[in-house]
């Protein structure tokens, strides 16, 4: 499986008048995957009368037209979600949600729909869950995180216009993180007041994620945004963060707030 810079760069050999032969011996890709995304496959053409050209395979690329949605749904793909190649050319996004929150399962299909607007979408329903699909020639170029194995497997870095729209919508970028491997919960104690044992509760956010790379991503952003966290208790498969201090509980509320 080969990533959409490495297509361009092989892509970009054919178009300066090289060979198949030359381009793969340069490239060390076989000539029948050059050939194949040449006529069949090339994410770099658009095709006439295309509704939404992706905004990454323009000769000019710039950011999502809908910034914040990308945002959101970028947390939701590195918490949930797999973009994985269709047998005839193209690819499908995927993003798992829990059948316990259809607030949720909406909230993704308008973020799917608003970056990629006119592309094709679905909603299968699985064990306790469902599958949001969109197919589209361009979600590697909007998700270059991909690959093969799992996330917490391979090194997860975000290009700089990644960043970019990070740096301006930092909020969606956290809920949609929250939105799929995170969550509000309700701590409760028991202290001593006036000689009786007195039940207290107070609300947390956690975030649990096998991915060091993508735990970072998610605490660089709460540093940025001025919200406190501590490393919480790991399991054998995952780790923990925690946000726990009452007005960072407050900040996260008043953008984020608990699953629906």
């Amino acid at each position: 499986m080969y990533d959409v810079e490495t297509r361009k760069r092989a892509l970009a050999l054919i178009a300066q008048g090289c060979s198949l032969n030359s381009a793969s011996q340069r490239t060390g890709i076989s000539r029948a995957a050059i050939r194949e995304w040449r006529s069949r496959i090339e994410p770099l053409r658009l095709l006439p009368g295309e509704a939404s050209p992706c905004p990454r395979c323009l000769p000019s690329p710039r950011l999502p037209d809908d910034a914040a949605a990308y945002a959101y749904l970028l947390g939701l793909y590195l918490g949930d979600g797999c973009v994985s190649p269709h047998p005839r050319g193209g690819f499908y996004l995927r993003i798992v949600c829990d059948d316990n929150w259809p607030g949720l399962i909406d909230k993704c299909r308008e973020a799917v729909m608003a970056v990629c607007p006119g592309d094709s979408i679905s909603v299968l329903q699985r064990q306790g869950c469902v599958s949001v699909n969109s197919y589209s020639r361009h979600w590697p170029c909007l998700f270059p995180q991909h690959g093969p194995g799992k996330k917490h497997e391979r090194p997860i870095t975000l290009e700089s216009w990644q960043q970019t729209v990070i740096d301006t919508h930092p909020w969606e970028f956290v809920r949609g993180l929250i939105h799929s491997d995170g969550c509000r919960i309700t701590n409760w104690t028991t202290r001593i007041s006036g000689g009786e044992s007195k039940r207290y509760e107070y609300p947390r956010y956690f975030f649990t994620n096998s991915s060091v790379d993508i735990l970072r991503l998610f605490t660089d952003t709460l540093d940025r945004l001025g919200v406190e966290w501590r490393a919480a208790r790991n399991t054998r498969t995952a780790r923990n963060v925690s946000v726990a201090r009452r007005a960072s509980v407050a900040l996260m509320d008043a953008h984020v707030g608990p699953k629906f």
